[in-house]
This record gives structure tokens, C-alpha cells and sequence, in this order.
């Protein structure tokens, strides 16, 4: 029963959110896509659920993505995008309204930056960025020109994260002293030897603005691993878990970090992250931890948002959620519960939050109102996962000023 009311509901959410975009329709929005891989080609076809959407490019570095992307969506928006070697090419066009951003995230910065300069709005896949620097300039940027900018942390678009935020805000387990944010993974693998890059592939726009490296396949297909273009499942998969931690806390910044990291199942490679790590943000009232190593339960997805607090705890995730009271106990027997323990898990669907999301962003490009996930929202979001980067790397525990991480 359970199931099925769920996919129902997932059902409604995405005709709800397709017919809104009804409104309007005629006043259509032309994007391009920068970076067509995995991600990006995945959420144009979101944008082009939506009719008054219209793909006007695809640029990809590798001439294969762009094309195969650009004639798999063209053929779905009923349209021929051009297919585009540099961005540049791209925010030079006056007919396109915005773009969606999902390169490797070096990129990200550069190109939102840009596209500003360029009178476009942009919608950027998530983390924002991977230096608190660029965020900064990031952030000036789109406040200068007056940009509408929506981050891809869809979570904050979901039904049942969003229900979950009301129930932790609302006190039902209490005062919360420790949040933990757990995710299984990472991406450190040993490279192999340098080849030549394949002829198909502009491997000196790929780097842009890092440091020039010698290719391998793996920096190409697996580039989340290296400090020179994300900081691996920290960046990834962390920010979505501080997001979620920010929003449910209400806060925006974190006084310290401190981490350690250890190359364990990997051999010691130090232009990527270790492939273990461990880390520790102190708030105000309350501390947040990360890890990519834990135990796994059979009966239930250890992995997300996990709130411990005075009367119980509460997790949450993609595929369920759960919270129960604290244990009572002691010389005169349990305690009567503060409320029932509920847990509830689904079938893993992101297509309404990325519906929601995408749909949030076309309307506040027409109403030029800010999003769901501004840029700012999105620059605190990972700002912890960068100072844990940070503190991986150079060995040190930072203090956030305000502006910049200073070694405490």
C-alpha cells in the first residue's frame, strides 16, 4: 500500500509540475548546455520535459558527448542544437537566455562567471565550486549583473526531505547536538601511466583553468578524485549532506573544521583525496560530522542525514526516512515514548525533485526571482566540504572568519 500511494504521489508531483509550465509557455527559454556528460545531458532532458523550454547548443569538450547529446535531445525537443567545442561560442549568442552548467566543477566558477558578463542566467550543477576564492567572485558576479542562478542541491525540492525539515525545525526530537552525514564511497584509483589524449578530446580546454597535467583516462572519466578539479566524494556527495544539515539546522557557516584522511584500499596518491576519511565542523550549538566508511545495515540505508537529538533522532535519505524516540529506561522501567517511531523507505525516484527544481528555476527566470537554491545558499552549502578538503590535504584544522579559512 505504502508503495503505491508513494508512486502515486511521485506521479502527481510531476504532472503538477509539468502543467505549471503551461503558464507562459509561449514565452520560451533558450538554454545551451556546458558540459554534456552523465549529469548534464540528463538534467537538459529535464529542462526539455517542460514546453516552454528550447535547447539551443550542447558544448562538451569531447566531440563524441556533444554530438550524440545534441542529436539525442534535439530529436526530443523537436529542435537541431548546435553542437559547440568552446562555451565561449555559446555565451557569444544573443538568442540564448541561460545555461546549464555541468562541467567538472574547476569549470564551474569560470563559466558562471562569465555567463553573467554575457547577460545570461545560469543554473549550476551542484557543488557550486571548489575554492572558497572563486565562490566569492562567483557570488559578485551574479549580484553585479543581476543573474538568476539556481543550484543543482534538488534535495531541497524533494517532498519528503522537505516534510522531514518541518519535523526536525518543529522540535520533535528535541534540541539536536550532533548532525551526521554519512556516504559510502570515494574514487581514488591508481591512474596508470600518462597516454596521449584521444583525438576527439580538447584535453587543454578540459584543464582550463588547473594545473596542466599529463592525461590518463582516469583523470578524464573519474576527475571527482582530483584536488585539481573537485575533492572527491567530500564535494560530491558531502555537500548535498551539509546542504541538508544547513537547511534543517538553520544555520550558514561553521566556526572550525578538522579532518584526517588515509589512503587504506588505494596506493598513496596525492593528487586525490584518500580514499578514507573523517570529518569534524563545530557550530555554535552543535557539531557535524562526515565519513565515507560505515557499516552497512540489510534492513536499512545507513547512509544520508542522520539528527541526534535531546528526545530522539531522525534520518533521512533519498530512498526513506525514519525517527524515533530516545530509549528511556533505568531502576523504574521505560519511559513513556515522546511519540511514535515511524521509518518508511521507497523505491529510489529523483525525477520530481529534478522536475521541481528545474521548473523553480524556468519560473524565476520569468518572474526574476531568486530560487530555491540561490547562489548564496549554494556557497554556504559547500563551504564546509571545502574546509574539510582543505584540512585533508594540507593537515591542518581551519577557523572560518567570515571570509576566508585561516589555520586555527
Amino acid at each position: 500500500m505504502k508503495h503505491t500511494r508513494r508512486s502515486f504521489l511521485v506521479s502527481s508531483a510531476v504532472t503538477a509540475a509539468m502543467s505549471r509550465s503551461a503558464i507562459g509557455a509561449n514565452d520560451r527559454i533558450r538554454f545551451a548546455i556546458l558540459g554534456a556528460g552523465t549529469r548534464g545531458s540528463y538534467v537538459g532532458g529535464v529542462f526539455l520535459d517542460f514546453p516552454d523550454a528550447e535547447l539551443a547548443a550542447v558544448c562538451d569538450v569531447y566531440r563524441p558527448t556533444r554530438e550524440q547529446v545534441a542529436a539525442k535531445l534535439g530529436a526530443k525537443g523537436n529542435n537541431k542544437p548546435e553542437a559547440v567545442n568552446d562555451y565561449r561560442r555559446v555565451l557569444d549568442r544573443k538568442d540564448i537566455d541561460a545555461v546549464l552548467i555541468a562541467t567538472p566543477d574547476h569549470w564551474h566558477g569560470p563559466m558562471l562567471i562569465e555567463a553573467c558578463q554575457a547577460g545570461k542566467d545560469a543554473y549550476v550543477e551542484k557543488p557550486l565550486t571548489n575554492t572558497i576564492e572563486m565562490g566569492h567572485k562567483m557570488r559578485a558576479a551574479v549580484r553585479q549583473h543581476k543573474r538568476v542562478v539556481q543550484v543543482g542541491l534538488q534535495q531541497r525540492s524533494w517532498q519528503h526531505f522537505q516534510e522531514n525539515a518541518k519535523r526536525v525545525q518543529d522540535g520533535l526530537i528535541g534540541t539536536v547536538y550532533h548532525v551526521e552525514c554519512i556516504y559510502q564511497g570515494n574514487y581514488t584509483r591508481d591512474p596508470g601511466p600518462p597516454t596521449a589524449p584521444p583525438p576527439d578530446l580538447d584535453w587543454e580546454l578540459f584543464q582550463g583553468p588547473a594545473e596542466r597535467r599529463p592525461y590518463t583516462l582516469h583523470r578524464q572519466r573519474t576527475w571527482r578524485a582530483y584536488y585539481d578539479y573537485s575533492g572527491g566524494t567530500l564535494l560530491d556527495w558531502g555537500v548535498h549532506l551539509t546542504d541538508v544539515s544547513h537547511w534543517y539546522m538553520n544555520v550558514r557557516e561553521p566556526l572550525t573544521c578538522s579532518a584526517s584522511g588515509q589512503y587504506v584500499r588505494a596506493p598513496v596518491l596525492t593528487e586525490m583525496l584518500p580514499d578514507v576519511l573523517a570529518v569534524t565542523w563545530k557550530y555554535p550549538k552543535f557539531v557535524m560530522t562526515y565519513t565515507n566508511c560505515v557499516r552497512q545495515s540489510p534492513e536499512f540505508d545507513v547512509q544520508g542525514n542522520h539528527f541526534l537529538g535531546t528526545v530522539g533522532w531522525l534520518q533521512v535519505n533519498r530512498t526513506g526516512y525514519r525517527f524515533r524516540p530516545n530509549l528511556g529506561g533505568g531502576r523504574r522501567g521505560p519511559a513513556e515514548p515522546a511519540f511514535q517511531p515511524v521509518s518508511e523507505s521507497f523505491r529510489y525516484d529523483g525525477g520530481p525533485s529534478d522536475h521541481a527544481h528545474v521548473r523553480n528555476f524556468l519560473d524565476c527566470v520569468k518572474s526574476r526571482q531568486d530560487p530555491i537554491v540561490d547562489i548564496d545558499t549554494g556557497f554556504y552549502s559547500v563551504l564546509p566540504c571545502i574546509l574539510g578538503v582543505l584540512s585533508i590535504r594540507y593537515g591542518k584544522t581551519y577557523a572560518w572568519d567570515g571570509t576566508k579559512a585561516v589555520p586555527a
